[in-house]
């Protein structure tokens, strides 16, 4: 233990290659670092490709590292040449990235520390990954499970053997009630994630896997807000040490400069700056899921009647064709300045600015995470992943949005209404009302000493150090 007390901690850090995940990933790596511990960040070599291509910098923590921070950027390969189209056909992707990564991180991970030897390394890996206890075993590190994703969505995962002994695995049922998984109230089947709805679906499988390695982590770490989801995590504390430090792609820590973005950015402060407070609904469907041309057709129709201002985050790959011009014919000459189309944007921005009134979102957990910290109401569209669990806390529990349906319902007029009412019908105010509560709940958890998140990462960073032997 004498030996431990002049080392110094160092972070390995590996996230999804996913915009969803590398954002609150890059977060954690700046707030670890602010606490003094060294950071060796690591981003798949494709993804760095993307990352500075969009930023325009090689050394994607330059910044960081000119401010003080201990924090090395390092790449690896998974196993495809960087030409190779990752986005076309994700799930082919996922599954050959699955049985082929882990060999190449755990030869990155065991260089690493024979070059390192006088530091005290831990794995700081995404949750959904199934190798990282194995990994933890082979070099004796200890493993700090990050989960970016929110508690509800974790702990259904965790406690997979009860929705499997319950006959609930398969989505057969829809309108079934699922009332007995500890720290979660009654759910229906329809709010279960994408991925438990058929036994061969690879996404499902893999974290089936990965939840039962995640039982061997030391510490698990979720991007949610304690107030938010009290009782979900109280109750998985019972099983492992778990800590709320959310959002913290919002805490103070990010505000220092590093490429996370995967997507050029288009400024829209000028056009925003042209349209009445509260008057714009932003529509969104995130950076990696997939839905069909008559989908798209449907609510952009949907769109042109609710004569809503709007902007359209209508990025590569928004299909399954992979059709770049994925619009009907002649819609945006028709809504003309009413609407702007981008490829992406500084979504946090946008949602900060006055003209934005509400966010037509497919429910990816950061996005919902932005528009609560900007009090922004949603109109909710999940597609995959746990985009429907994500849409029964925003609908059902926490009261700040409406639900559009889903691909199979959804309709033109249908868009229309939900809009309209989203936007300035009945719903508008009560939704205004609690999004506010909510955006402060947020607000409050991450901005000052003594508070949820505040707390609780200090209490992981104590937590740390003492299995790590450092005084």
């Amino acid at each position: 233990m004498a030996e431990n007390v002049a080392k110094k901690a160092h972070a390995i850090m590996i996230s999804m290659p996913y915009q969803g995940h590398i954002t609150p990933f890059v977060s954690l790596a700046l707030k670890l670092a602010s606490k003094g511990i060294t950071i060796t960040f690591v981003h798949l070599e494709s993804v760095h490709h993307k990352l500075s291509k969009a930023s325009h910098k090689a050394d994607l923590f330059a910044d960081a590292t000119e401010s003080g921070l201990d924090i090395r950027y390092a790449t690896i390969s998974d196993g495809f040449p960087l030409h190779h189209d990752r986005d076309l056909h994700p799930e082919k992707y996922w599954t050959t990235l699955l049985q082929i990564f882990p060999s190449y991180v755990d030869d990155f991970v065991g260089k690493l520390i024979r070059s390192d030897p006088q530091s005290l390394h831990f794995l700081v890996a995404d949750t959904v990954y199934i190798w990282p206890a194995a990994i933890a075993r082979n070099y004796n590190l200890i493993n700090v499970s990050f989960y970016t994703s929110p508690a509800l969505v974790f702990s259904l995962l965790y406690h997979l053997d009860l929705l499997r002994e319950r006959g609930h695995f398969l989505r057969k049922d829809e309108t079934a009630e699922i009332d007995y998984v500890p720290g979660v109230g009654s759910m229906k089947i329809r709010d279960l994630m994408t991925s438990l709805s058929k036994s061969s679906d690879i996404t499902g499988n893999s974290l089936y896997k990965a939840f039962e390695e995640v039982k061997k982590a030391d510490f698990i770490l979720h991007n949610t807000v304690e107030e938010l989801e009290s009782d979900t995590l109280s109750a998985l504390n019972k099983y492992q040490p778990n800590y709320a430090i959310g959002p913290i792609n919002l805490s103070e820590a990010s505000s220092v400069a590093v490429g996370r973005s995967l997507h050029a950015e288009v400024d829209l402060t000028k056009w925003l700056g042209s349209k009445p407070a509260g008057s714009v609904l932003y529509v969104s469907f995130g950076s990696v899921v997939q839905t069909s041309k008559e989908v798209i057709g449907e609510i952009a129709h949907g769109l042109r009647l609710s004569e809503v201002n709007f902007i359209w985050v209508a990025r590569a790959h928004l299909t399954a064709s992979g059709d770049s011009n994925v619009l009907p014919d002649g819609f945006v000459e028709e809504v003309g300045d009413r609407g702007l189309i981008v490829p992406w944007c500084d979504q946090i921005s946008v949602l900060s600015d006055p003209a934005v009134g509400g966010y037509l979102t497919h429910c990816g957990w950061n996005s919902v995470v932005e528009s609560m910290w900007c009090g922004i109401p949603m109109i909710c569209f999940p597609v995959t992943y746990d985009q429907p669990t994500v849409r029964k806390l925003v609908v059902s529990d926490w009261e700040i949005g409406i639900d559009l349906g889903d691909a199979a319902t959804v309709d033109r007029e249908g868009v229309a209404e939900k809009v309209r009412n989203l936007m300035s019908g009945g719903a508008s105010e009560k939704m205004r009302k609690e999004a506010a509560k909510v955006k402060q709940m947020v607000r409050g958890a991450v901005e000052a000493d003594g508070s949820s998140s505040v707390n609780n990462f200090n209490r992981f960073i104590v937590d740390l150090k003492n299995k790590l032997c450092i005084n």
